[in-house]
């Protein structure tokens, strides 16, 4: 007999996050934050439950990419678990970062991180990400898009207005 593997998960995380830049992504100010993109992003790639992460042709990074803005930089990642997405987030190198974010971006006022649950395999487009990033800001958290601290189990999603 044989131990069976654990079924595949149906359903994963999306998560976008924007911030927008004080200076230009050049500025030697903003150096820290630049030197800092590698090893944190080779880090999300080992991380466990890790899935999938945005990046631009021709680069390791999404920093080119300005679909929301000018100044404003995009994170979209996708995870098997809300938990690998925030162990990863809160504790991981990814850490210095966070405290150091000030440093680097305006403070947002509104919603600037957004959650939702996708099928397993789907790669959510940034078009995607930014309309439930709208959603958040307009009608506040729910099953299509929250965030952490308002979160929601992919069966909530599974209704009709989530996935």
């Amino acid at each position: 007999m044989t131990a069976s593997q654990p079924a595949a998960p149906t359903v994963h995380l999306a998560q976008l996050n924007v911030a927008t830049l004080r200076h230009p992504i050049d500025d030697p100010r903003i150096a820290p934050f630049v030197e800092m993109l590698d090893p944190v992003n080779a880090a999300a790639d080992r991380a466990p439950g890790f899935v999938w992460r945005l990046v631009e042709d021709g680069t390791d990074d999404a920093t080119g990419l300005r679909p929301a803005g000018e100044n404003v930089i995009v994170n979209l990642t996708v995870w098997e678990s809300q938990e690998a997405l925030w162990d990863f987030t809160y504790r991981s190198g990814h850490l210095e970062v966070m405290r150091r974010r000030r440093d680097w971006f305006e403070r947002h006022v509104a919603a600037h991180l957004v959650l939702w649950w996708i099928p397993a395999g789907h790669v959510p487009t940034v078009g995607e990400a930014l309309d439930r990033l709208a959603d958040l800001r307009a009608n506040g958290p729910s099953p299509r898009a929250f965030t952490f601290a308002s979160s929601y189990a992919a069966t909530e999603a599974a209704a009709p207005q989530g996935l």
